[in-house]
């Protein structure tokens, strides 16, 4: 079953069961899949249905960020409620020490030597970490391991 298969049937679930918040959720999700096919005249495969969660979620963070820091916990509580639902829909999540070997092998595999060369190593990890891990997070790590 394909992954946008997988959010329509969740979406008929969250209906059968009345579940409101989840149900807003995953049709908002399932509005950002359309709203892409629709724009680049295409049909979403899985890795591009990923990414498109993966947006969400980085809009969700952001979100949550900028609530905290206004302090309105209402508005907080709501987001991460959605983030918890898309993050359903991301593929296994891979283990800080499992991105940390990615990194390494990276900038072996490219040679890189200074923070200029950050994004050899990006170009590198994107394909294979897209998903997978959080690449705000590999971004740091690469700028940590390139400037110690």
């Amino acid at each position: 079953m394909s992954l946008k298969a997988r959010i329509t049937d969740d979406m008929k679930a969250a209906m059968r069961a009345r579940e409101a918040a989840r149900l807003g959720t995953i049709r908002l999700l399932l509005a950002a899949i359309k709203q892409k096919e629709v724009d680049e005249r295409i049909e979403l495969d899985d890795a591009q249905v990923g990414s498109v969660v993966e947006k969400l979620i980085k809009q969700r963070k952001d979100s949550i960020g900028q609530f905290q820091a206004a302090g309105r916990d209402d508005l907080v509580a709501a987001e991460q409620a959605e983030l918890v639902v898309l993050q359903d829909y991301l593929p296994e999540q891979l283990s800080a020490a499992e991105v940390e070997a990615e990194v390494a092998a990276a900038i072996a595999e490219s040679g890189a030597a200074s923070a200029r060369d950050m994004g050899k190593v990006m170009g590198l990890l994107k394909p294979r970490l897209a998903g997978r891990a959080d690449m705000g997070q590999v971004s740091a790590l690469i700028k940590a391991r390139l400037a110690g």
